[in-house]
């Protein structure tokens, strides 16, 4: 083998050898840095560009989370007044069958004051039962409508939400449901009777709407669980395509440095061969 003082062969190819181990090195540090083995779309652009619209439909799901949030807690309070509505009427049909019994006035109008003490409840629970500005309970207060899913509601043309609904149940008094009139009393013996059928007729018709806000209730709970493990599931999907394995990186950056100290050791070594020509001359 020839030697030349303008070209190191040997040098040369060890420097090429360092820069490689180098460039592997920055990129294995890289990873173990930020966990991930596909940071970028320059690392793997097919990977990267299906991991980004998972990441765009786990926020998408964050919304949908948020919006049935509301949308139980809305649920949740109308269900707790109408529960405590129904165990009124049942104290107040209670109070029309004592009125209606054959008793004394004076007795009566005791009776009929605590019938109208319960009766006035009603209102002041129908109007408390409000949430972020929305009562079930109260006619007029407003609907329930929240994002169940990320599809779109109505196929072709403009995205819709896929929305669940929860009815107005307008739990006032005088109203659909509660059929007892705002100044219904059982001051007298035929008030009380007529006041027993139509407290009668309010038990049947609480009973739609506690089934109407229980369902309710309950698909929203359901749905929000499977939002939530629809979460996960993609979220651990996005993780197989770019996580990195951080033990497998740990060894192969340990090999590198192994490789890297070799790789000084061998251009050194190149770098001291031209001075090899100087003994010829000794």
């Amino acid at each position: 083998m020839g030697f030349s003082v303008n070209t190191n062969t040997g040098a040369m190819a060890a420097l090429q050898s360092l820069a490689s181990t180098n460039k592997s090195m920055s990129t294995t540090q890289s990873r173990i840095n930020s966990g991930l083995n596909v940071g970028s779309t320059k690392d793997d652009s097919a990977a990267y560009t299906i991991a980004q619209t998972l990441r765009g439909n786990m926020q998408g799901l964050q919304a949908v989370s948020s919006s049935l949030g509301r949308a139980k807690s809305v649920t949740d309070v109308a269900v707790a007044g109408a529960e405590q509505i129904s165990d009124i009427v049942n104290e107040m049909k209670k109070k029309a069958y004592e009125a209606a019994d054959v008793i004394d006035q004076p007795s009566r109008d005791a009776i009929n004051q605590d019938f109208t003490a319960l009766r006035d409840r009603i209102t002041t629970i129908v109007n408390s039962s409000d949430f972020n500005g929305t009562n079930l309970l109260k006619a007029g207060g407003g609907t329930v409508a929240a994002l169940q899913s990320l599809q779109d509601g109505v196929t072709g043309g403009t995205w819709d939400p896929d929305a669940l609904s929860v009815a107005n149940q307008g739990l006032d008094l005088g109203g659909a449901v509660i059929t007892v009139a705002t100044g219904g009393q059982i001051n007298t013996q035929a008030a009380a009777q007529a006041m027993v059928d139509t407290l009668t007729t309010t038990q049947t018709n609480l009973k739609t709407s506690l089934s109407t806000l229980g369902a309710a209730s309950r698909k929203i709970d359901a749905q929000l669980s499977f939002t939530s493990k629809l979460s996960d599931v993609i979220e651990s999907g996005v993780g197989n395509l770019v996580d990195a394995d951080l033990a497998k990186e740990s060894a192969k950056l340990q090999a590198l440095q192994v490789k890297q100290q070799l790789g000084i050791q061998a251009l050194s070594i190149a770098n001291q061969a031209p001075q090899a020509i100087m003994s010829l001359f000794r």
